[in-house]
């Protein structure tokens, strides 16, 4: 979170795919060093799994604006839709593969391990094979004669409603997204030991099936919504400018309705409750690309990194860096008279996990918001690239 800006900043100035690779080989160092820390060194710990942030930070903020200088347009989007299905993906895949290698060396630390081989081949490959492109869309070619400074950019990005709001409702799929992965397999762990179809787990290496199952829909849920979002949305461009911002509004409240039903059929049903996730992840996750391709429309390619750089940092800020904490606080809060009972530590968790919905609602009013002020923000942002731009054929030298 904090040094996203610093990323964004960078990623606006210098060449973007040595910054980023640094960014990926340090999180892939620091993940590996973590795994070897030993619980005298706790503190050190803690601050190493903080540090993985750090290329997170170089990946988010850097990554999209070397695609949207790629490719444009309808291009553009199925692009970036290409590059978000890796955070599902990842993510999914993260809880599978580390479940499994900490369940196969009865040690959870060896789930540390697994990814850094994988960063650093990642980091590779960005240095030999991806190309650095000159900042603004292939379908402009021309260059950019000024640079604004970090603070004109800011001000400008506060003055940018499309962006503010998008950036708010992203917050709320953040706070949704970070409260599911860590308390969602928790809680249908203890939905089937009030169901009795399992026992409680008092040992040090928990069953990770739960986890796993999570994951894979997780996987596959990423997968269809970054592609049903990039169908839908080109579709609805055919009928409306307003395409983006509306297709994210829609599907976020309807994500909301399925994620409520989660805590309503659990305690009888762990397939029904699966059945809700599915189609509740899968709505959620179909604006991750197209929340990209808003910015893309509505940011002048100057200032795209930094804008992503505030676009992540907010989502964190407000969204996954405190809500897995806010909604443990709120269940054990609820769970303090009947600590000992089964059933109140599920129903008490499921409570807490009811404000995600709430949260998302209030994400999809945003995107409404969005939607409203979205084609004039675009119009400025046009406007404000063709005084920027200078055409090859109009460039003079003028000998000194």
């Amino acid at each position: 979170m904090v040094a996203a800006p610093i990323f964004g900043y960078l990623g606006d100035r210098f060449n973007r795919k040595v910054i980023l690779s640094c960014g990926i080989f340090f999180w892939s160092i620091v993940t590996l060093s973590s795994s070897f820390i030993s619980i005298e060194y706790y503190w050190l710990f803690v601050l190493s799994r903080g540090l993985v942030g750090i290329g997170e930070s170089s990946y988010s903020s850097i990554s999209p604006t070397i695609i949207g200088d790629l490719f444009n347009n309808n291009s553009r989007t199925m692009m970036l839709s290409v590059f978000y299905l890796a955070i599902p993906l990842g993510s999914g895949l993260g809880y599978i593969l580390g479940s499994s290698a900490k369940m196969a060396a009865g040690d959870w630390h060896w789930a540390l391990r697994v990814s850094p081989a994988l960063g650093i081949m990642a980091g590779t490959l960005i240095l030999l094979f991806v190309p650095e492109p000159k900042r603004g869309t292939p379908d402009e070619m021309g260059y950019i004669k000024t640079r604004t400074s970090w603070l004109c950019d800011m001000k400008a990005l506060a003055k940018n409603r499309s962006y503010v709001f998008s950036s708010l409702a992203s917050s709320s799929v953040s706070f949704a997204t970070g409260a599911f992965g860590m308390w969602i397999p928790v809680y249908l762990a203890r939905a089937q030991v009030v169901q009795k179809t399992a026992e409680p787990c008092t040992k040090g290496i928990c069953s990770s099936t739960d986890s796993f199952i999570f994951g894979a829909i997780t996987c596959v849920t990423g997968l269809l919504g970054v592609v049903i979002g990039a169908v839908t949305t080109r579709l609805c461009r055919q009928k409306t400018e307003r395409a983006d911002p509306l297709v994210c509004a829609v599907s976020m409240l309807g994500s909301a309705i399925f994620i409520c039903l989660i805590f309503v059929v659990a305690k009888k049903s762990i397939i029904g409750a699966y059945v809700c996730i599915f189609i509740g992840e899968t709505l959620l996750f179909l604006n991750w690309a197209i929340t990209a391709d808003i910015l893309m429309f509505v940011v002048i390619p100057t200032r795209r990194a930094t804008a992503v750089a505030f676009q992540s940092f907010t989502s964190h800020l407000l969204g996954d860096a405190g809500s897995p904490y806010l909604i443990g606080l709120i269940s054990d809060g609820l769970q303090q008279s009947y600590a000992t009972s089964a059933l109140w530590r599920f129903l008490s968790l499921g409570y807490a996990l009811m404000l995600c919905p709430f949260i998302i609602v209030l994400g999809g009013m945003f995107f409404l918001a969005t939607a409203l002020f979205f084609l004039d923000d675009r119009e400025k942002a046009d406007k404000q690239l063709s005084q920027m731009t200078r055409q090859p054929s109009t460039v003079k030298v003028t000998a000194i």
